[in-house]
């Protein structure tokens, strides 16, 4: 191959990786870009903040990326919690915080409601399953804090259920750490307003719907009851060895860079030393001739 044919071919591999990584970057764009819209144009201060947000957001899943490689390197255990209301921004942030990590490192654990089998276990026993080994991250959309918030509220638990979880959980959580996994627990706090104006979003968004529970509009109804299980519930389980976070959620962007920002430093990660990469040649055989795709396997090309 002539070497003006090599330097041609490095342009446009070099130019396609160039698009590839914006077209990676474009997603988190994307992901937002609907908040932007349902919120009506943006003042200067606020697009201001957005490419401010974008920056610092890139900038911290690379933090992510590397306290997941510190994680499996060392066989580091980690638990983190995200507890708060209907609407109150928590899938918003473990999004943020997956989209660029291994699913094989950083795993999400959203349980549904237990069934007949899982009502007669010991409590806990349906999360330990979900819990990490070596070298594994967990996040919790939801916990074993159910008891203490929707479960509670809505009588779906007895009173000495209830006094049994709050006396257990203490010991369970630090029996946990003594094993070497680390628990940070979250509690996303948003006001009675914001969660109104998001609830109503969502009625009138088709796409975020199916995130309408009946749960979630009883929750509207008995915001007062779940204002005092949440207290209750921070102050019972509120332990050294496990102690809740508040994360101020009414603004969703600064709530998630504030929540990765503050998760990163709760682990002592460092960068670690990566080989160089050298990708290999690729073998060509003079007899191989590929074969013709049929057109009837082919998905019809509509865009």
């Amino acid at each position: 191959m002539h070497s003006s044919d090599k330097t041609f071919l490095n342009d446009n591999m070099r130019e396609q990786i160039r698009r590839e990584i914006i077209d990676d970057l474009d997603e988190e764009f994307e992901l937002s870009l609907e908040e932007d819209i349902a919120g009506g144009q943006l003042d200067e201060a606020s697009r201001a903040f957005r490419r401010t947000y974008f920056h610092e957001l890139v900038r911290l899943q690379g933090e992510l990326v590397k306290l997941q490689d510190w994680v499996k390197n060392t066989g580091h255990k980690v638990v983190v919690i995200f507890e708060g209301r209907d609407a109150a921004g928590k899938g918003g942030v473990i999004k943020r915080i997956t989209q660029r990590l291994n699913p094989r490192v950083c795993r999400v654990a959203a349980l549904p409601a237990p069934n007949d089998r899982e009502r007669t276990q010991w409590y806990f026993q349906r999360y330990v399953s979900h819990l990490p080994a070596a070298g594994e991250i967990v996040l919790f959309d939801r916990s074993w804090y159910n008891r203490a918030g929707v479960e509670r509220v809505m009588n779906f638990c007895s009173d000495d259920e209830y006094e049994e979880f709050f006396r257990a959980v203490p010991e369970f959580e630090r029996m946990l750490v003594r094993s070497g996994i680390q628990i940070i627990k979250y509690w996303f706090s948003i006001t009675d307003y914001e969660q109104e104006s998001r609830f109503r979003a969502r009625i009138e968004d088709p796409l975020k719907q199916w995130k309408l529970s009946p749960m979630d509009l009883e929750s509207r109804r008995r915001w007062e009851d779940y204002t005092l299980a949440k207290e209750i519930m921070l102050k019972r389980s509120n332990i050294p060895e496990a102690p809740w976070w508040v994360v101020q959620a009414v603004d969703k962007k600064r709530a998630r860079l504030n929540c990765i920002s503050h998760l990163l430093a709760q682990v002592p990660y460092e960068a670690a030393q990566h080989p160089d990469i050298v990708l290999p040649e690729r073998i060509f055989h003079p007899d191989y001739e590929r074969k013709p795709i049929p057109e009837t396997m082919l998905v019809p090309e509509l865009y």
